[in-house]
């Protein structure tokens, strides 16, 4: 039995009494026999479960006859189904089922391994796909203890569902009652027996309905063929007498029997016994987010979507502040260029950025960046100009088969053939993406890329450290000439910004948007504190009066990764694209 946690609802004592807050309770959608709550179970409300063989079950439970695979037992509010499951194999030599299985199995899947599909001729036939075999079961719907005019069914779903809810009070106060059953709109006494339709007999046992349900069976033969039951027949059957073909057609196609075909990803049919037997794979409930570094995708060719592994994303903004792929966040003032990430184990690519000083005495930004792809060299600059080795482009500018370079009001954005991704806005912000294939493969000013951020430190010499200053130095490239002021380390962070009360004021209007409502919607998903400091720091130095824009534009951009929606953040703050940088 599937262990099932019940969430109790929030108690309090006012003027004596206790008072319950039922917000806090599981929803009880769809059960009709819902019980008043008692102490042991707070305040909330609890679907009746079933007494079966002397063996409590919770509501909702499932659970198979020990001795006989093929068995299966549901509980529904207080009513127990019993029911054999009906086997289907749509093959031609169908492996036996092996110890404690029910079914015989087909070899070959033509959907997702550990999917369910179901048949679209019959929607209550359910089958799976595990380690390469196909196993199709067809099972009986449970009894509800709900009336019928309480009864839905949902467009592609065998079973009907119990629609709202229904209260019933204990009957501890006569033994006969508190021991009866009621189904929909039937009261029965324990121990009487009831034919509940022509498919269903049951018993009242202890306030639980026992029902023993017939499973009717796949029928093979076509469906002006088939043979209606009777009033006292649950299940249709197919003529004993009539020899079946031995091929199907299927949009103007002849398939022999026990041959296959895909009608699209969702959708694929074999022929068995002259019936196209098509099922559709079930996609799961994506109700769940992706769990972190993943992200919903639908692949070419698959029928659902899935939780791949996301890109690696490296960010760089401000007086450079980093976000490297696995999440560790320092700040870097170096004033020369720098091997910001690469491929040090295949040699695919490298990016490499320049920092300027900007004639500041301890700043630094992001002037322009290099990247090289095989052979290939595209150069980003100030005021998005774009080179490709060494000339000057216009875009949009393609390379086929390497680089395709495109161009928006605000950033320039490079994607390669082997899936980096650079996004630049030719000012100070610039973000690289790299897809999962390039794992513990890249080094530099962006880290490893190994899923863990405490080993993103790692110097040009394989030393893990903690001062981001010597880290940054490692990865220094070129001579001093690449350097734009004459001391090639940066300042120490302590001395670098005015402690005037009237400064810091300043410096917290201009960065305040970030805890606003401006960027509220997404303080749930993303801590704007590393964001608000970084800002804090960017105007320090700022000759354009503008550098609180650079931490905004960081958190905006991943702020939109999660999904998250902020309205035109830019005309609120006043940080048009294109504003002077520094």
């Amino acid at each position: 039995m599937g262990k099932q946690i019940f969430l109790f609802a929030k108690r309090s004592l006012r003027n004596g009494f206790v008072e319950c807050n039922r917000k806090s309770c599981p929803n009880q959608e769809g059960c009709h026999k819902l019980l008043e709550a008692k102490e042991k179970d707070g305040c909330c409300r609890k679907c009746q479960g079933c007494v079966h063989y002397g063996i409590f079950r919770e509501s909702g439970s499932e659970w198979t006859d020990p001795d006989n695979p093929c068995r299966i037992f549901t509980c529904k509010a207080g009513v127990v189904t019993e029911s054999e499951m009906q086997c289907y194999a749509p093959c031609k030599h169908p492996t036996p089922p092996g110890p404690g299985q029910c079914c015989p199995t087909c070899p070959g899947c033509r959907f997702v391994s550990g999917r369910n599909a179901t048949l679209v001729e019959d929607s209550c036939l359910k089958c799976q796909c595990a380690r390469g075999h196909l196993t199709c079961v067809k099972r009986a719907c449970p009894v509800l203890a709900c009336p019928t005019t309480f009864m839905e069914w949902r467009p592609g779903q065998c079973c009907p569902q119990c629609t709202g809810q229904r209260n019933i009070m204990e009957k501890a106060d006569n033994s006969v009652l508190s021991s009866s059953c009621t189904l929909g709109q039937e009261f029965h006494y324990t121990g009487q027996k009831f034919q509940l339709d022509r498919c269903t007999k049951c018993s009242c046992h202890n306030a639980t309905s026992v029902c023993h349900r017939e499973t009717c069976p796949v029928l093979d033969c076509p469906p002006d063929q088939v043979i209606p039951g009777g009033p006292k027949k649950c299940c249709s059957t197919c003529p004993t007498d009539v020899e079946l073909p031995k091929y199907c057609t299927s949009n103007g196609k002849i398939y022999q029997d026990g041959e296959s075909w895909s009608v699209d990803p969702c959708k694929s049919c074999i022929c068995h016994k002259g019936q196209a037997r098509c099922s559709v794979e079930v996609c799961p409930s994506m109700n769940t987010p992706c769990p972190p570094h993943m992200k919903l995708v639908k692949l070419p060719g698959a029928c659902c979507a899935q939780c791949i592994e996301s890109d690696g994303v490296c960010t760089v903004f401000g007086d450079p502040h980093y976000r490297t792929f696995d999440g560790k966040f320092y700040s870097f003032q170096g004033s020369c260029k720098y091997q910001l990430t690469a491929d040090c184990t295949g040699g695919a690519f490298s990016i490499r950025v320049t920092n300027d000083a900007r004639d500041t005495k301890t700043s630094s930004w992001t002037k322009t960046v290099s990247i090289r792809i095989g052979d290939m060299k595209v150069n980003l600059g100030e005021k998005l100009r774009v080179k490709i080795d060494g000339q000057r482009v216009s875009l949009p500018y393609d390379v086929p088969s390497k680089v395709v370079v495109t161009k928006t009001a605000e950033s320039v954005l490079v994607e390669t053939a082997i899936g980096i991704k650079v996004l630049w806005d030719g000012r100070s912000f610039l973000e690289v993406s790299a897809p999962s294939k390039f794992k513990n493969r890249l080094c530099g000013l962006c880290g490893n890329f190994n899923g863990i951020s405490t080993d993103d430190l790692t110097t040009k010499r394989g030393r893990v450290i903690t001062d981001a200053n010597k880290f940054g130095a490692s990865w220094r490239v070129g001579g001093k000439k690449a350097c734009s002021r004459s001391s090639i380390e940066p300042a120490t962070p302590g001395v670098r910004c005015s402690h005037h009360p009237s400064q810091r004021k300043y410096r917290d209007k201009k960065c305040k948007p970030l805890r606003s409502d401006v960027f509220a919607p997404c303080h749930a998903r993303l801590n704007h504190l590393m964001y608000f400091k970084s800002c804090l720091v960017d105007m320090c130095e700022c000759p354009a009066k503008t550098c609180h824009c650079e931490s905004f534009t960081a958190y905006a951009r991943e702020c939109s990764r999660l999904g998250v929606q902020l309205g035109d953040w830019r005309k609120l703050t006043g940080c048009h694209p294109g504003a002077p940088p520094r």
